[in-house]
């Protein structure tokens, strides 16, 4: 027999193995595989999404909030996770108002109630979950809180935050998604909380080398004392800064191009090495030497959303990113290649595993290279399965139960599918 028949046959042996081998379910679904072992979804994406967003719409309200927004650790009927009474509120509502303001637009805008939902978040945030009116980071969106607590005390930090410190680089995220929102309302309110924390990050800046990005992790909100040399995520506070550059508010000029030059000279080049300068996102670790993939991934983003307009290099440097995630992270789950959140923690967690199939998908339909096309459609058909018939989500599949981290079961996760399913809409069939 030739060799190209003998691997046909060794590859058919392979897909036969594995279709025998594949589990039964993957949630509560019975798992699909094509005869070449690709995995398909179990329904349309179009209608997962539909019906993830239509169970949040019935999430009961606490203090005039859907609960889904005050409450990190939320079961599959809606009711708070005993065991954990630790919230965190700025990345949690950030990338939720980023979330349903995509989804707002996707849909046609014919859907007030994510609108609403995005404001009740930002309100959440600004009125519930920010630091006092004083010290070095005032009014300043808090990384992590306590539950039940409206507002959150001054020392409400939890998870690894002490309890007066905040993450600056979450306040870029929440910063961000306020200028995203006051696009789409007009409401000055939010264009001036956001303009308030690009000040106050610029209050804070420092020099930045290859030992330290221009903030820190963390901070003491009340004396500036930092812990944590390198925060890997620049990248929405470099967002917040073009966004009020756009507007015409030069102010943030100088700050904006000092943060630009640390992320060229520094930050960019650590990817193709050890990468660690790519160090610490997530609020429950505080390791220097523990890398994510959510950072990188960050930052590819927007090097293939602005192209030339932000790096005549984009296309290099979001490959070198793409590729720094995809030897570091990677792993197989169930005949697909998913993208686990940082050196200590591996799993497919939904916020993470949905951000790398949606920028695999960006960069392939922006280069109109195939390279990375099927990886993110397996990556994100995927997440698909962590969605149950009637909606609710899971964080991972992984965990047995409905709910869980809400930013991974849903609000980290819905802006990443719309973004893939703008960039290939025949997915969404």
């Amino acid at each position: 027999m030739r060799p190209v028949l003998l691997f046909a046959c060794w590859s058919l042996t392979l897909t036969a193995l594995f279709a025998a081998a594949a589990p039964l379910q993957l949630g509560s679904h019975p798992a699909r595989y094509a005869a070449d072992g690709s995995l398909l979804p179990w329904t349309s994406w179009t209608d997962a999404l539909a019906r993830e967003m239509a169970w949040y719409e019935k999430c009961p309200s606490d203090h005039g909030y859907p609960r889904f927004i005050t409450e990190t650790f939320m079961d599959g009927d809606y009711a708070p996770i005993a065991s954990r009474a630790d919230i965190i509120p700025a990345t949690q509502n950030g990338l939720g108002i980023i979330s349903y303001l995509k989804y707002y637009q996707f849909t046609g805008r014919t859907h007030a109630e994510y609108l609403r939902t995005a404001r009740l978040m930002a309100d959440y945030v600004l009125r519930e979950a920010s630091t006092p009116a004083a010290g070095k980071y005032p009014r300043f969106p808090r990384s992590t809180g306590r539950r039940g607590a409206f507002p959150q005390p001054a020392d409400c930090g939890t998870q690894d935050d002490r309890p007066h410190e905040i993450q600056p680089d979450k306040g870029g995220i929440v910063g961000f998604a306020l200028l995203q929102l006051y696009g789409e309302t007009k409401d000055a309110t939010y264009l001036e909380a956001a303009r308030h924390i690009a000040r106050v990050l610029v209050a804070n800046l420092g020099p930045g080398d290859a030992g330290h990005s221009p903030w820190p992790f963390r901070a003491d909100f009340r004396t500036g004392e930092a812990r944590g040399a390198i925060s890997g995520n620049m990248t929405y506070i470099l967002r917040l800064f073009d966004q009020l550059l756009a507007r015409g508010e030069t102010e943030f000029a100088a700050p904006r191009a000092a943060l630009w030059q640390w992320i060229v000279r520094h930050q960019l080049p650590s990817a193709a090495g050890d990468g660690r300068l790519w160090v610490e996102f997530f609020e429950d670790h505080h390791n220097q030497g523990n890398r994510t993939a959510w950072a990188p991934l960050a930052l590819a983003r927007y090097l293939i959303e602005q192209r030339g307009q932000l790096s005549p290099d984009w296309q290099a440097q979001a490959k070198s990113l793409i590729e720094f995630v995809n030897r570091t992270f990677v792993r197989e789950h169930w005949g697909v290649l998913a993208c686990g959140e940082q050196d200590e923690d591996l799993d497919p967690w939904g916020g993470i595993n949905s951000t790398y199939g949606a920028v695999l998908a960006q960069y392939s339909a922006a280069t109109g290279s195939p390279e990375y096309r099927h990886r993110a459609e397996q990556a994100l058909t995927l997440c698909l399965y962590a969605i149950d018939a009637d909606g609710a989500p899971r964080d991972s599949l992984l965990n047995t139960g409905r709910g869980g981290w809400q930013e991974d079961a849903h609000t980290d996760k819905v802006h990443n599918l719309v973004d893939a399913l703008t960039a290939f809409p025949e997915w969404g069939k």
